[in-house]
């Protein structure tokens, strides 16, 4: 579990293809404190640590996790928001997450609103993913808060820090972002739609 509060920044370092899975290799602050087998999200996706040297790590991600998220789309020199696993008993300062993406978002609108960066993400509400006014979305990672939830879109408005210290700094018009659904949200959505 994680709680959305991004650690660290990594960048990757290099990318290598086998079959339908994809190797990165990421160069970060805390890959040399990292273990082989330990859970790491990576812009918000749940992957396992393979391989340590120094200060890089190795983590693989399989197809099904390439179709859900933008890890497809990462390319060398690309800054990546990290986050170790909640350590049990720990203050869960954002929200829970479980690094399980549930589909992308693009972002659509970039507004300054002197202080703070209002960023508004549009994604396919085919899949019956929602937000509620006020409620908690992850992206890329970043456990945030929801603001004009709307059918098939939300925005969510950021502090000086939150672009500062996550990918947020590299953000743009046209960028595609990883999305976890709240999940409390998620259990009483499926509940609803049985009874139906």
């Amino acid at each position: 579990m994680f709680t959305g509060i991004i650690e660290c920044l990594g960048s990757i370092k290099a990318i290598e293809k086998e079959e339908n899975n994809v190797h990165f290799f990421v160069e970060s602050t805390i890959s040399d404190a990292l273990k082989i087998d330990q859970s790491v999200a990576h812009n918000g996706v749940c992957l396992t640590v393979v391989a340590i040297d120094e200060s890089s790590h190795k983590v693989t991600a399989i197809q099904e996790t390439l179709i859900k998220s933008s890890l497809g789309g990462l390319q060398v020199g690309d800054v990546i928001n990290l986050e170790r696993c909640t350590v049990a008993g720990g203050r869960l300062d954002g929200h829970i997450v479980q690094g399980h993406v549930d589909q992308t978002a693009t972002c659509v609108e970039i507004e300054d609103q002197g202080g703070s960066t209002l960023l508004t993400f549009a994604y396919d509400p085919s899949l019956n993913n929602i937000t509620v006014e006020k409620g908690s979305i992850t992206v890329d990672g970043i456990s945030l808060t929801v603001v004009n939830s709307q059918n098939d879109r939300f925005s969510v408005a950021i502090i000086p820090y939150t672009k500062e210290h996550t990918n947020f700094r590299n953000i743009a018009v046209g960028k595609t972002v990883n999305l976890e659904f709240d999940i409390i949200g998620k259990y009483v959505s499926k509940i609803m739609s049985l009874r139906d």
